[in-house]
């Protein structure tokens, strides 16, 4: 069986629709003759109502988009499978977590939260990452974020949250952005917010690939073991590439150069076989340990130290198919965090208790009306058997007199199930205490994780999160709601704060920050896998290119699994030295430095010679650099980099500095490739803030 064609994809077959060879017809099945021209009275007279034809096609064309979701209105899906490493069965109940030999397909939809859908992919946000496992038992969804934590505690605040971020009502501005007034007020009246900023502001909320990123439940959910036996548990998704951010000039550009950037590497990813991996992690904590900490562990604004609690890998996703259709299966997916199966249960965390209300809600609207799991993306592979009947757009045809329990005409079917034989039970929580609207005040700590996170970082990070404030705090309006911010933030970190003030002409408050907590390492993305593999590099030649040096170079990127693109001055094919002619895949005018992740100047002087008119050449090397990029140029190639201000003139060795590769030589030596791809592997050459080149 091809990996692909899992129990789901059969499932889908049923509702797929090839119109190759096929007659055009209406949605009654009627062959049309003519869909270019309305029926009218003469051909230059008025067209009549009885062109049925015509009015169900404009009509289906009416109502053809439905409302987008709120948050999360921009995202991109794709289909997969989940295999399990190791039997959790001593923890939880539920079957494709238990037995290994189990393929579980899914469909994963990573998105947005604040812009709309046509919004850009690479917008300083948080990022979905919503999972939909097709189990046997029945769906189960583990619908999360990129980061651990979120802005608040209770699910009540969510609507004041996202009002404050959306753009602003006057004028509905600015989109996709939390630069802006209204956000900053609420973070700075609302300090749990705290902790979450400190993950907005870093490299999570720039992610270089949706397959470069991690994924989390956000909140502690339950497992349920056979006996009955409940654990805590928490879930990420590790990503095997690593956790690997864009640079915050960069988004701005790639925003303007390819708004798809993220949905368009994902799709490509997979088109080419390099399917994208996350290995899934659980952190599990014993019912008797809960208050063993100095969190709680129902905080969703907390998460659990990897130091404390390590992060168990336990099974692998893999994405490897596209949809077929972008409406019908990634606009259409609805997603719910209270759909379970038996051996996973909630805890009281008022945040996802408020979540457990607002997904179906949401769903109702967007969808149609109830039956918004009868549509093939959502319908799971075990079997649905119950007494809900009608509504809008149902398609189960139930037979049968009764559609109500109990029944004595039926024989009570369909019949209840008990726990033994897959029923679902709750877990018996034992609950006491008087209603009140309140919080516990073991949710108080608003500043300790978020110092925690500071105090984590590398200097790298740290000057980032620096530059994030203080743009964001750039664009905010009033004096007051800045400097409130500066002293909220105080509370978490001196020279934090100072930094930030020194920005935006802020003071900041001295000895007010919480004592630092001890530091996690596992929070820096420094700490992270590196490979090249599936990065993407722009080889920059032109007419007199050694071909011998273009095609061994080449033959070493795809052995790493690295995709080279041949830029040049135009899209004209190209001819080598040798009489070789190689067709560009873009242009300078078409291509930019900010799409790829490392840039090879290939030699040739007349080719080189030929870049150079172009002043968009020495533009793209030179943005390449600012980026901490990988270049590598060979022979004639250097003059492009030294015309740049990269490097200077070149001695007679080879000269290698902060991911520069450079060689006067012709060379076609494995070596120099491999450093060159070493390079590339480690992302970003970061040391060229502290230590820039010295450029004449």
């Amino acid at each position: 069986m091809n990996d692909k064609d899992t129990v789901k994809q059969k499932q889908l077959d049923t509702y797929r629709v090839t119109d190759k060879g096929e007659a055009l017809t209406t949605n009654q099945g009627l062959r049309v003759e003519d869909d270019e021209h309305s029926l009218k009275v003469s051909p230059r007279g008025p067209t009549i109502m009885e062109d049925f034809h015509f009015r169900e096609k404009m009509t289906h064309f009416d109502h053809e988009r439905i409302p987008e979701r709120v948050v999360h209105a921009r995202g991109f899906g794709a289909h997969g499978e989940f295999e399990l490493y190791e039997s959790l069965a001593e923890y939880t109940k539920a079957k494709f977590l238990a037995d290994t030999s189990i393929r579980t397909p899914l469909f994963v939809r990573f998105s947005t939260v604040a812009g709309s859908r046509g919004s850009s992919d690479t917008v300083r946000d948080v990022r979905g990452f919503a999972v939909k496992f097709y189990t046997e038992e029945g769906n189960y969804d583990l619908v999360g974020n990129n980061m651990p934590v979120f802005f608040i505690q209770d699910a009540v605040k969510f609507p004041d949250f996202i009002h404050a971020v959306k753009p602003e009502p006057p004028n509905e501005i600015p989109q996709a952005s939390s630069a802006h007034d209204t956000f900053w007020d609420f973070v700075s009246t609302n300090t749990e917010s705290a902790h979450m900023i400190m993950w907005v502001m870093s490299g999570r909320a720039l992610p270089r690939s949706f397959r470069m990123m991690e994924g989390f439940g956000v909140h502690t959910f339950r497992f349920i073991n056979e006996h009955g036996k409940s654990h805590f548990v928490k879930f990420h998704w590790k990503p095997k590439l690593g956790v690997h951010s864009l640079v915050w000039d960069e988004t701005q550009k790639v925003a303007g150069k390819d708004p798809d950037f993220n949905r368009r590497d994902l799709w490509n990813a997979i088109e080419q076989g390099n399917y994208p991996e996350f290995e899934l992690g659980v952190q599990i904590l014993k019912e008797e340990d809960e208050f063993n900490f100095d969190f709680d562990i129902l905080d969703a604004t907390k998460l659990w130290p990897e130091e404390i609690l390590p992060v168990r890998i336990v099974g692998k996703m893999t994405l490897n198919r596209n949809t077929d259709n972008f409406f019908a299966e990634t606009e259409q997916v609805a997603f719910h965090v209270g759909n379970l199966v038996p051996g996973i249960d909630f805890t009281n965390d008022p945040l996802l208790q408020g979540r457990l209300f607002s997904y179906t809600d949401t769903q109702l609207l967007r969808l149609g009306g109830p039956n918004f799991s009868e549509i093939p993306i959502n319908r799971p592979i075990a079997p649905v058997h119950n007494n809900q009947r009608d509504g809008m757009h149902r398609m189960t045809i139930n037979q049968g007199q009764t559609s109500y329990h109990k029944n004595s005409l039926a024989n009570n079917d369909p019949a209840q199930v008990p726990p033994s034989e897959g029923g679902y039970r709750h877990y018996e929580e034992k609950v006491e205490g008087r209603k009140i609207k309140a919080r516990s005040n073991s949710f108080e700590d608003h500043f300790s994780q978020a110092s925690m996170f500071w105090h984590s970082m590398s200097p790298i990070e740290q000057s980032q999160i620096v530059d994030a404030f203080r743009f964001e705090l750039g664009k905010v309006m009033s004096k007051e709601i800045r400097q409130r911010v500066v002293d909220v933030f105080s509370q978490v970190a001196e020279d934090l704060a100072e930094r930030i003030a020194e920005g935006i002409g802020a003071t900041s408050t001295k000895g007010v920050a919480v004592t630092p907590t001890a530091i996690s390492p596992a929070l820096s993305m420094m700490t992270k896998a590196k490979t090249a593999a599936t990065r993407k590099v722009a080889v920059m030649l032109g007419t007199g290119y050694h071909a011998a040096e273009v095609q061994a170079l080449l033959k070493e990127l795809t052995a790493s699994k690295i995709t080279a693109e041949i830029v040049s001055k135009t899209i004209a094919p190209v001819k080598g030295a040798d009489g070789t002619l190689i067709e560009p895949q873009q242009s300078l005018l078409t291509a930019a430095s900010v799409l790829y992740d490392a840039v090879y100047v290939s030699g040739g002087a007349q080719g080189v010679d030929e870049l150079l008119s172009d002043i968009a050449s020495t533009g793209f090397v030179r943005e390449a650099f600012q980026h901490y990029k990988a270049i590598a140029a060979v022979g004639d190639g250097v003059r492009l980099l030294i015309s740049a201000g990269v490097v200077q003139a070149v001695g007679e060795k080879d000269t290698q500095l902060n991911g520069v590769l450079i060689t006067e030589e012709q060379r076609t030596d494995k070596a120099f490739y491999k450093s060159f791809i070493d390079a590339i592997a480690q992302h970003r050459h970061w040391d060229r803030i502290i230590q820039p080149y010295p450029i004449k």
